[in-house]
C-alpha cells in the first residue's frame, strides 16, 4: 500500500533550495503521519483477516487452544493498531490547533500594527485640525477686537 521511496521521490521534486525549512518540516511530518496511518490500517486489516481464519471450529483440542491463543494475539495487535490511530488523530488535532494559533497570533500582530498606524495617522490629523482651529480662532479674535462694532459697543 505504502511505498516510502515514492514519497521521498515526490519530496525531492517538491522541495527546492529556496523552500523554507518550515515547509520541509510540515511536508515530512505529513509523510510520517500518512505512513503511520497506512501502517496502522494495514495492521488492523491483516489481524482481522487472521482472526476470521483462526475462528474456524476444529476438532482437536490442542489446535483449538493454539487458535484461541492466536485469536487473543491478533486481537491485541488490532487494539494496538487502533490505539496508534487514535494517538495519530490526537497528534494531528494538536498540530492543527497549534498551527491555527500561530496563524491567529500572526493575524493579531498584523491587525495591531495596522491599528497602531491608523492611530498615529488619526493623532496627526487631530493635531493638524487643532492647529488650523487655533489659527482660525486667532484670526477671528483679531478681527473681532479690531472691528468697528466692538468699538461701538464699548462706547455705549
Amino acid at each position: 500500500w505504502f511505498n516510502p521511496r515514492i514519497y521521498w521521490a515526490v519530496d525531492l521534486r517538491i522541495v527546492s533550495p529556496d523552500t523554507s525549512d518550515s515547509k520541509v518540516e510540515v511536508f515530512c511530518n505529513t509523510l510520517q503521519h500518512h505512513w503511520k496511518n497506512e501502517q496502522s490500517w494495514s495492521s488492523i486489516v491483516e489481524n482481522f483477516n487472521h482472526l476470521v481464519n483462526v475462528a474456524r471450529v476444529s476438532d482437536p483440542p490442542v489446535r483449538n487452544s493454539q487458535e484461541a491463543f492466536m485469536m487473543e494475539m491478533r486481537g491485541a495487535r488490532m487494539v494496538q493498531a487502533a490505539d496508534s490511530l487514535l494517538k495519530l488523530v490526537s497528534e494531528l488535532k494538536q498540530t492543527a490547533i497549534f498551527s491555527g494559533l500561530a496563524s491567529l497570533n500572526e493575524h493579531v500582530e498584523q491587525q495591531t500594527a495596522e491599528f497602531d498606524q491608523q492611530a498615529e495617522k488619526t493623532e496627526q490629523m487631530l493635531s493638524r485640525i487643532g492647529e488650523e482651529a487655533a489659527g482660525c480662532l486667532k484670526e477671528l479674535e483679531s478681527h473681532y477686537y479690531s472691528s468697528a462694532q466692538r468699538i461701538d459697543q464699548g462706547e455705549q
